[in-house]
């Protein structure tokens, strides 16, 4: 639902051509940033016009939170969405951002590993519902808010996306633990999901005055070379603030140094999937 409790509203034109880029936002280590990157550059893709949905597939929720809807006022979300054989269609709702919409974590979501260990097809559950057979869904980009875990709910994320996209916090330890994601990736692509890729690792909370943050920075870039998004993430009160008060970035302060840095971010994943036209442009 979304904040006013109205379903989300669908655009006039035709569904697209060609099928949503699908990217998981995953780390297995907490406090790196994903839910942040999640709402924001689903926030900032949608600004550059194109039909975003953002997936909440974390039982804490933040990314709901992040969007303005609190935990008292879900319903239907990701849940339902894996256990319950409801469409996207049924439960995606409208956000504070036109063009952006929202499947939020539900109270359910938090069994749902367990649950998913005795389903059919318990890996494909996702998958299954986002590419139904009679069309692709209405979006250019679907974006999955991974818990921070390798269980049974990343899988499903995993098996469902095209690719992956890995916040790096620039701090000590960082690096540690992204190689056993990247071997993670590799055995889900072998066995459940041949397409799946490595999108890229965006350097979150980045501070120019942190020499730590520096080092951070050039030892990713020198082990993982052109698959570190150009684009940094700087360590930014308003991005926090704007977080508390239910809303991204953009609409909290888009003249904040993390708001520009996520729309830059928007921009060079763009260039880096090939997408097409922003829906608005090809209808």
């Amino acid at each position: 639902m979304s904040p006013t409790g109205r379903p989300a509203g669908k655009s006039g034109s035709a569904a697209p051509a060609s099928s949503p880029h699908i990217i998981a936002i995953a780390n297995q280590k907490g406090g790196v940033g994903k839910t942040t990157t999640a709402i924001n550059l689903a926030t900032a893709l949608a600004v550059l016009g194109y039909r975003v949905l953002l997936i909440d597939l974390d039982p804490q929720g933040n990314a709901s939170t992040g969007l303005g809807i609190d935990y008292a006022n879900r319903r239907a979300g990701s849940y339902a969405l894996m256990a319950e054989d409801r469409t996207v269609n049924d439960l995606a709702c409208d956000t504070q951002i036109p063009s952006l919409s929202l499947i939020p974590s539900d109270n359910e979501l938090a069994g749902a590993e367990i649950e998913l260990v005795d389903m059919e097809r318990r890996e494909y559950r996702l998958a299954e519902v986002l590419s139904p057979a009679e069309a692709p869904l209405a979006y250019d980009f679907i974006l999955i808010d991974c818990p921070p875990s390798l269980g049974l709910l990343t899988l499903n994320a995993l098996v469902a996306a095209q690719s992956v996209l890995v916040p790096l916090q620039c701090e000590f330890f960082a690096l540690e633990g992204v190689s056993q994601l990247i071997r993670t990736i590799e055995r889900v692509r072998r066995a459940f999901n041949l397409t799946l890729r490595l999108q890229g690792l965006v350097l979150t909370m980045f501070d120019r005055r942190n020499n730590l943050s520096e080092l951070v920075a050039a030892d990713a870039r020198s082990f993982f070379g052109d698959q570190v998004f150009e684009t940094v993430i700087p360590r930014n009160i308003r991005i926090s603030e704007a977080q508390s008060h239910g809303k991204p970035a953009h609409l909290y302060d888009p003249k904040s140094s993390g708001a520009q840095a996520y729309d830059r971010l928007a921009e060079e994943l763009v260039m880096r999937t090939r997408a097409d036209p922003p829906r608005a442009a090809r209808s």
